[in-house]
């Protein structure tokens, strides 16, 4: 790299100047604060661990976005975190306890590609998770605390889309199709191209009432009537599909009684999360930005390889994309006290006092020529009748 450019960072990894710092880390204790009051514990995963930790239910989609590199002491292959959804399952499972664990993470993630919140490569991963229920309650509860975070950063107008990935896993086994069929189906929903799933289906001879019910999945999106439309729609398919429809149903009914002016949308061919997910999906959404602000969803049995399986559900967002989409109040920048460098002992009491009490002072160096202003400073401690006082800056 030239001597000119070593200033410039890697495309999609990004520094904080003060500014901006001073409203992540604001927005950033809001949001631990309110999870406190919700019970929720912060753990703080490392950010390095065992590749095979990371990647721990999460198959293919975050082993490729995981940064890989061999621990010199040992010889194994480790990862940096590109998701903690993994290590805070393994703390429950492994070091925790208790029948209810309702556990909150904050810190940096790297992945290898952009993805998902604002195209960053280094995103504040903050999230929740619930471990040890499983049960509407759990979930909707989980979506209320991914709400009011998003509230918290001034996003008031939040869409939220739910689906349910039971339905189509269900669907694919009840036509009995392989690994390598379900995956190419898979990423035919995902896209939702009608005409190769409808090549699919007939070119695989699937029995006509599954193709009917596969060929219709796409298009079973919208408000509130699309699950009675996906009852009708899906009426050949297992109990299971059937069950998990009615627990949409269920949530649907409990959220809108808690937050009686929720958007919501309906998307029963929406996968994202497929391979990681075993139930209700949800993702949040907000008007001018295709994509999502915010997701989570249930993940049973993620704890089984750390010893301890058991229900799981969560949400994560990204703390910048809070802070770029959102109307949260300015940080005060100009709200601090200059003091002169004078030395003594009933100067150094007021600073000591002032600061004690939550003021920003800021002392002089000697020598130094900047005004109260360029220091951020609206205010100066001055010397009048033989003593110091706090006084507006001219």
């Amino acid at each position: 790299m030239k001597t000119n450019e070593t200033w410039l960072l890697p495309q999609g990894i990004e520094e904080a100047l003060p500014a901006e710092a001073a409203k992540l880390e604001t927005l950033r204790r809001q949001i631990l604060d309110v999870y406190a009051n919700w019970g929720y514990q912060l753990v703080i995963p490392p950010t390095v661990d065992y590749l095979d930790s990371l990647l721990t239910g999460t198959g293919y989609d975050l082993d490729i976005q995981t940064f890989k590199l061999i621990d010199q002491m040992t010889g194994k292959s480790l990862g940096i975190r590109a998701d903690m959804t993994p290590q805070v399952a393994r703390i429950d499972a492994h070091h925790l306890k208790t029948e209810i664990s309702r556990l909150c993470y904050i810190g940096t993630v790297l992945h290898t590609r952009p993805d998902g919140f604002a195209g960053t490569r280094s995103p504040i991963q903050v999230g929740a998770e619930l471990y040890g229920h499983a049960g509407v309650d759990s979930d909707v509860e989980v979506i209320e605390l991914m709400l009011r975070t998003l509230s918290m950063a001034g996003l008031d107008q939040v869409y939220l889309d739910l689906g349910h990935v039971g339905i189509y896993r269900s669907l694919a086994k009840q036509a009995g199709l392989n690994q390598q069929q379900e995956a190419q189906l898979f990423d035919m929903m995902q896209r939702k191209a009608l005409p190769e799933i409808s090549e699919f289906v007939v070119s695989e001879k699937l029995d006509n009432d599954v193709a009917k019910m596969l060929l219709a999945l796409p298009d079973l999106n919208g408000g509130e009537k699309t699950i009675d439309q996906a009852m009708t729609a899906l009426s050949a398919a297992t109990d299971d599909v059937l069950q998990a429809l009615d627990y949409l149903k269920q949530v649907t009914r409990l959220l809108q009684s808690r937050v009686p002016n929720i958007i919501l949308h309906f998307d029963l061919a929406e996968l994202r999360g497929y391979r990681f997910h075993t139930g209700v999906v949800f993702t949040a959404f907000v008007p001018g930005q295709g994509q999502e602000v915010a997701r989570g969803g249930r993940y049973d049995e993620i704890g089984e390889i750390f010893g301890r399986s058991r229900p799981a559900t969560g949400f994560s967002t990204d703390l910048k994309s809070l802070i770029n989409l959102g109307k949260q109040a300015e940080a005060e920048q100009i709200n601090g006290i200059l003091a002169p460098s004078d030395t003594g002992a009933e100067l150094q009491a007021l600073i000591e006092t002032l600061r004690a009490a939550g003021e920003c002072v800021i002392r002089l160096l000697p020598g130094q020529q900047s005004g109260a202003a360029a220091m951020n400073c609206n205010r100066v401690i001055q010397k009048t009748d033989d003593k110091w006082h706090v006084v507006e800056a001219n």
